[in-house]
């Protein structure tokens, strides 16, 4: 019998699944469809489409110089983001996935804009937090579009089971840290590639060492989507960096999202600079 990889679920009643956690160890991911409500992405979205969130972000840019922005912050904070990444249903699910208490490693929102949002390069995200410091890949993410995410937009494409692959060598490839080339090639042929189509408020939780990329959005439409991170408590890095060492997270129930009127007030939320980070590079011209 084959294995479930996508589910629906009551966004006001989710619940996690040994079904999921079983795509999560076997396939590297699994897929939720209409994690958030309308009213929930609705809400997101007003928070992090206002100048004074915007302006934290920077430019990287892909082998043809296209760019999208990247804003990304450390801690979460207390506005609808912040609410949004302490909310049982999602710090709550990536302890489950984990096995373990998890801290906020951080929260990337991925912005591209219409007919010129550039590319990810295919990479691990163990790739970046190796570099870090972080001795075992056990961290989670969740991609959640608030944006449409089709194959025009340059939605999230994986390489099904290659987790299992474990690390691959990264190197810098443009402003971006990329997965070895011809590794990358080599898996495309065993592992199914796949085209993750997804409407706002889906969630993919994905394995660290998934290999994924995405294309540049070609569309008339903007394509934006947050990426928060959980490291294991466990795993606290062995050296300071631009991410958090072990900072213990407060949950908050999902109703929070909804409750919380903080657009405005974004202390606490510490958004990342690019010089911190050495990973990427940002040109300056």
């Amino acid at each position: 019998m084959g294995i479930t990889s996508e589910f629906t679920c009551d966004p006001y009643n989710f619940e996690f699944t040994p079904e999921m956690l079983r795509s999560y160890n076997e396939l590297g991911y699994f897929l939720v469809r209409e994690f958030l409500s309308k009213e929930e992405v609705t809400k997101i979205k007003q928070s992090v489409e206002r100048e004074d969130f915007i302006k934290r972000g920077y430019p990287l840019e892909d082998y043809d110089r296209k760019k999208y922005n990247l804003i990304m912050w450390k801690h979460p904070g207390h506005d609808v983001t912040g609410m949004l990444a302490r909310c049982e249903k999602l710090a709550g699910t990536c302890e489950k996935i984990l096995g373990g208490e998890v801290y906020h490693y951080h929260t990337k929102l991925v912005c591209k804009a219409p007919r010129e949002g550039g590319q990810l390069l295919w990479h691990q995200d163990y790739g970046y937090w190796y570099k870090n410091g972080c001795l075992f890949p056990d961290i989670a993410s969740a991609f959640i579009p608030i944006d449409k995410c089709v194959k025009e937009s340059g939605c999230l494409q994986i390489l099904e089971k290659s987790h299992l692959c474990g690390r691959i060598d990264h190197a810098m490839k443009a402003g971006q840290t990329g997965a070895d080339v011809e590794r990358v090639e080599e898996l495309k042929k065993v592992c199914p590639h796949k085209y993750v189509e997804m409407e706002a408020g889906d969630a993919l939780f994905f394995h660290a060492n998934l290999l994924h990329t995405s294309s540049a959005n070609l569309s008339d439409n903007k394509r934006w989507a947050l990426i928060p991170a959980y490291n294991m408590r466990s795993n606290n890095p062995v050296y300071e960096h631009h991410h958090p060492q072990y900072t213990p997270l407060e949950k908050v129930p999902d109703s929070s999202i909804l409750s919380c009127d903080n657009f405005d007030d974004l202390s606490g939320k510490e958004f990342n600079v690019p010089s911190e980070d050495k990973t990427v590079t940002v040109r300056t011209q």
